[in-house]
């Protein structure tokens, strides 16, 4: 698979990587057998860059990236990337302090089996941590105690993103890009790119909308945030489908799909697209190694043409954007 080298981060990124949300909790159950057959299908697929965070499964997506990097013959190939920030209760700028990173750091060395973590995030925290000063200084403390070797943040409001730029160590942000969530384009990533500081695409599929097979009757687990967070109450509401009804969603997904190019799926056009616009690395989920395998295949096909993507953008235009544009 092709990678992408991130100069603030000082590694190779391969463009499609895999998010470990799933593996953890709120889509539904997996098993550590499969969690480690998903991870399997990843690597053997070119996939080097995992995406997991402390709260996920409360370290279960930890436990089961540590266990499966450790045991790879090539550890040294892998990036594997963390989020700390949501184990703070209530989730409030005071409780992101040195004193809590400490803690929440050594939590994730301990799950992740390693000294010293390669890519630390701040998990989408309040914008307030970001207009302070001392959160930045606290995160240079931890690479200089050992704890970690960068730092990045995880962001869900494009004006947070272009706030912490100039972090001259900041080494990636994290924000949701999509098919259905272009406000990025406009200001985030070129702003990034001409820093050196790598975007993660989080996302990337709009929570499967963007694999065109959801109808209106399509129905999720209980335990599935496509359930219980579509009205935002668990968790900012941009992280459920993209913040796009799903109906919405459902109806501009099928016109997306027509556009699929023959003997591609359509999550592999949603794909393909964020390759088209230059992320770093994108983060899809996979509950089979199937659909792992599928999403790094997207790493070696060619780029979409200029009329793909002109359709793809007045689709969002006519039935996406005045519904996400103006709330992220």
């Amino acid at each position: 698979m092709k990678s992408n080298r991130v100069p603030r981060l000082g590694r190779e990124l391969s463009v499609v990587g895999l998010g470990c949300w799933q593996l953890g909790a709120d889509w539904g159950d997996v098993s550590d057998e499969q969690s480690h057959q998903i991870l399997s299908a990843a690597a053997d697929s070119g996939t080097t860059f995992f995406d997991t965070a402390d709260v996920y499964g409360d370290g279960r997506s930890e436990r089961a990236v540590g266990a499966f990097v450790n045991a790879h013959p090539d550890r040294a190939r892998f990036v594997v990337a963390t989020k700390m920030g949501r184990r703070a209760d209530p989730h409030v700028a005071s409780g992101y302090n040195l004193d809590s990173f400490r803690r929440w750091t050594d939590r994730s060395r301990e799950n992740l089996g390693t000294d010293t973590l390669d890519l630390v995030q701040l998990h989408c925290p309040p914008s307030e941590v970001l207009r302070n000063p001392q959160t930045f200084d606290d995160l240079r403390t931890l690479v200089q105690e050992g704890r970690i070797a960068k730092w990045g943040v995880s962001v869900e409001l494009v004006d947070d993103a272009m706030r912490i730029l100039g972090e001259s160590d900041l080494a990636t942000i994290q924000i949701i890009v999509n098919v259905f969530r272009r406000k990025p384009l406009e200001r985030v990533l070129g702003a990034a790119d001409a820093a050196g500081v790598g975007i993660i695409a989080r996302v990337p599929l709009a929570s499967g909308l963007l694999s065109g097979k959801y109808d209106e009757d399509t129905t999720f687990a209980a335990n599935d945030h496509r359930t219980y967070n579509r009205d935002g109450s668990a968790f900012d509401v941009g992280e459920t489908f993209a913040g796009v009804p799903f109906d919405i969603g459902v109806k501009a997904a099928r016109e997306v799909a027509a556009l699929t190019p023959e003997g591609w799926t359509t999550s592999q056009l949603a794909l393909a697209w964020l390759r088209s616009v230059r992320v770093a690395t994108m983060i899809p989920g996979a509950r089979t190694p199937e659909q792992a395998r599928l999403n790094a295949a997207v790493g070696d096909l060619p780029q979409l043409d200029d009329a793909t993507m002109a359709e793809l953008a007045s689709i969002y235009n006519r039935d996406i954007r005045a519904h996400v544009h103006s709330k992220w």
